[in-house]
């Protein structure tokens, strides 16, 4: 055991009914320094991270504490004894102040009264400690997400805590406040506090990271120093294969036409906008925030009304007036924010499967179960969607899986145009390349794939065609060999045609 080792895991399991989370996983943090735990979703970091703070119970190994052996029974117990966990499901009560949440359960008292002035007074403290603008008198529900997760931190920090555990704490994160909490965890740091920090995030971890331990489907990798790896390394042992194949394009036999826009205007947000998408074909529509990509497709979808232009499927003029109409005329929407617009998370995977299908295994106003379950046990096998049942509740499964299940919901109404709005967002590395290759399998069986994606290189590598869009207008159309980053750039920022 390092001199300065804080925690100990030593030959962790954890198995849950069928599925074995964890198999044999050691790890061991020292003090005063920033440990990144890496993994693909799935591969088991949070699962350890929650038997470290007594959320679970492990089904063998051993920890230890500053060299004493480790017990605890729960995660106010872990709290006592020093460690801390900042959760990716921010855990804050919406209608308490900021002071009530950081202590809530432990309020100051004078007898048997809550000593509001301390309270408030050692909260705020707290957080003009971490610097950041937030009253301790301040309602959460009033507070951004991003000084939501500050008032999170600061409630860890108020445990005094000799490790902190932060799952993913940057996901919902601009760059400024990123910054602050990167100088915030420099300045625990300098004060000997231990810091575990899962992220997928390659740039920020190689900026902020001392060392950093490999988890890969529940087993362990490797622990390297950050000076001493690059980002590919990393990709490698978490995915255990090089990631050259970032982008596995394959090439479907492009068909006739499946949908054609046609003079589409829409206020000041859309102006006479006109392209066609061919069966097989992946149509990438790149440009910069606010270019009106995701617009244009909330129009074609129905989503929003248009005030002119005409689509035509299968050189068919329809009339799309609400998105009840494009699933009538097999178009399928993954939208870009899926928890929020795509996905219900509280109901488990077969409902979201199942959905906008509701008409199609409905017999005389009843569903016939037997024909859902069949169609939704098909898709997870086909899209090799990781799941214990089809009755998971979907918030439990991986942000990659997630997608895969919204993929599904649109392949069962057999869309055969499917408009992707960033297809791969807030999803690792090896999920990506299985997303891409359901993308490519989509292609060969003929479907048409309209992607918007702000990843330029998502673009170039997917796409058979590339329409660039700036201010509401479409500036540029490119083939794939024409296509380069520079080109592109060039029209989104509004220049005119190469000639």
């Amino acid at each position: 055991m390092h001199h300065d080792a804080v925690v100990k895991m030593e030959n962790i399991t954890m198995e849950f009914p069928g599925v074995k989370a964890l198999d044999d996983v050691s790890f061991e943090t020292r003090k005063g320094e920033v440990h990144v735990l890496l993994g693909e979703n799935g591969a088991g970091k949070s699962t350890l991270m929650k038997i470290l703070t007594g959320v679970y119970k492990q089904t063998a190994g051993k920890m230890s504490l500053k060299g004493e052996p480790y017990e605890i029974s729960g995660i106010k117990d872990a709290e006592a004894k020093g460690i801390s966990m900042i959760f990716q499901e921010l855990n804050l009560v919406p209608y308490l102040t900021v002071a009530e949440n950081i202590f809530l359960g432990r309020e100051p008292r004078i007898g048997i009264h809550i000593n509001w002035k301390e309270m408030n007074c050692e909260a705020q403290s707290l957080l003009d400690h971490l610097g950041v603008q937030i009253s301790a008198r301040a309602v959460i529900k009033t507070l951004t997400i991003a000084q939501q997760q500050m008032v999170e931190i600061a409630k860890a920090l108020s445990y005094r805590p000799d490790v902190i555990v932060m799952d993913e704490p940057t996901s919902s994160l601009t760059d400024r406040e990123i910054e602050e909490l990167f100088k915030t965890i420099r300045d625990l740091k300098s004060k000997g506090v231990c810091i575990i920090y899962i992220s997928h995030r390659m740039e920020e971890l190689l900026e902020i990271g001392d060392r950093v331990t490999v988890l890969r489907d529940g087993h362990y990798v490797g622990t390297v120093n950050v000076q001493d790896t690059t980002i590919d390394e990393l990709i490698q042992m978490m995915v255990g294969r090089t990631l050259d194949e970032k982008f596995p394009k394959e090439f479907a036999e492009i068909g006739e036409e499946a949908i054609r826009i046609s003079h589409l205007s829409q206020g000041k947000r859309l102006k006479d906008i006109s392209f066609c998408a061919r069966k097989g074909e992946v149509v990438g529509f790149a440009g910069l925030m606010g270019a009106g990509r995701t617009e244009l497709m909330r129009a074609i979808f129905g989503a929003d009304s248009i005030d002119a232009g005409e689509i035509y499927i299968n050189d068919k003029k329809v009339n799309i007036k609400s998105p009840k109409d494009a699933i009538k005329n097999n178009i399928g929407f993954l939208t870009e924010d899926r928890k929020n617009q795509g996905l219900i998370l509280k109901l488990d995977v077969k409902q979201n499967v199942t959905l906008p299908n509701l008409e199609k295994i409905t017999k005389n106003t009843v569903i016939c179960f037997k024909e859902e379950k069949a169609i939704c046990e098909r898709l997870v096998e086909d899209l090799s969607i990781k799941t214990p049942s089809l009755l998971q509740k979907i918030k439990f499964l991986s942000g990659g899986n997630q997608q895969k299940v919204v993929l599904a919901k649109w392949l069962a109404t057999q869309s055969k145009i499917l408009i992707i709005d960033e297809p791969t967002r807030g999803i690792d590395v090896g999920a990506k390349v299985e997303i891409y290759k359901l993308i490519n399998k989509l292609t060969k069986a003929g479907h048409t794939v309209l992607m918007v994606s702000s990843e330029l290189p998502e673009i170039l590598g997917m796409s058979d065609r590339v329409y660039v869009m700036h201010e509401g207008k479409i500036t540029g159309e490119l083939t794939r060999q024409e296509a380069t980053q520079e080109k592109i750039l060039h029209y989104a920022t509004g220049g005119e045609s190469f000639e």
